[in-house]
């Protein structure tokens, strides 16, 4: 191991030489976002050391934030983050707090954020376009923003979306919305409003009277799985 890694090894170790900034770190494991007030809770702590915590974690870049209009939700930096937390909880025979949502079910399985979709749907329609390699990551006036891919632009203009129309909108085009109850992101923007109002058109998603709820229907279940290999 060079100096360098030797050094890189030590500030990590040092970050999470405290136990409240092990227990920010676990509860973040299963990849859902916590603000630094549930954070500073579940650590025990107030809430000007656990942002001190924060800060601290922040420079090892073990965790990462997303400010969501007055808020700041926090994630572990990536994947290897969370697979090092593993191995180090089967090293110490630990077991690992999972995180539990108290939204009410029918808003967390679909719903509107905005103008867009959310909850489990959109969350999980976000992760297969993903997957899919639809979409592609970069920045866009020093934020966070999708793109599409060329498979992402074939795949939605078959869709029927315009996406030059949508382009011309002023506003920004695509990025990760963090979303409130499942605490990962959907897709916000105007590729988020334009699949709203697709799935609406083709009758794949209802809007619950008087309600942010969305309804899938059984030709939406049937559509999201042979189009996006996406089963809800």
């Amino acid at each position: 191991m060079t100096n360098t890694a030797d050094l890189a090894v030590s500030r990590i170790a040092a970050a999470m030489g405290e136990t409240a900034r092990v227990r920010i770190l676990y509860s973040l494991m299963n990849g859902r976002a916590r603000t630094s007030t549930e954070l500073a809770a579940v650590a025990g702590v107030s809430a000007s050391t656990a942002s001190a915590h924060l800060n601290h974690l922040r420079g090892a870049r073990l965790i990462k934030v997303f400010p969501q209009g007055k808020y700041r939700y926090y994630r572990l930096e990536e994947q290897g983050v969370a697979e090092a937390l593993e191995a180090l909880a089967v090293l110490a025979g630990g077991v690992v707090d999972t995180f539990t949502p108290k939204t009410p079910s029918h808003l967390r399985e679909a719903r509107t954020c905005y103008d867009h979709m959310a909850g489990r749907l959109g969350v999980h329609l976000h992760d297969r376009l993903q997957a899919l390699g639809w979409l592609s990551e970069g920045r866009e006036n020093g934020k966070h923003a999708y793109d599409l891919t060329s498979k992402g632009t074939a795949a939605f203009e078959a869709l029927g979306i315009d996406l030059r129309a949508t382009r011309s909108l002023r506003r920004r085009f695509a990025y990760a919305c963090l979303d409130w109850s499942e605490r990962q992101p959907h897709i916000g923007g105007a590729l988020g409003t334009a699949l709203l109002t697709t799935f609406a058109k083709r009758e794949w998603v209802r809007r619950e009277p008087e309600s942010r709820a969305l309804s899938i229907t059984r030709l939406g279940r049937n559509e999201l799985e042979r189009r996006f290999g996406l089963r809800l």
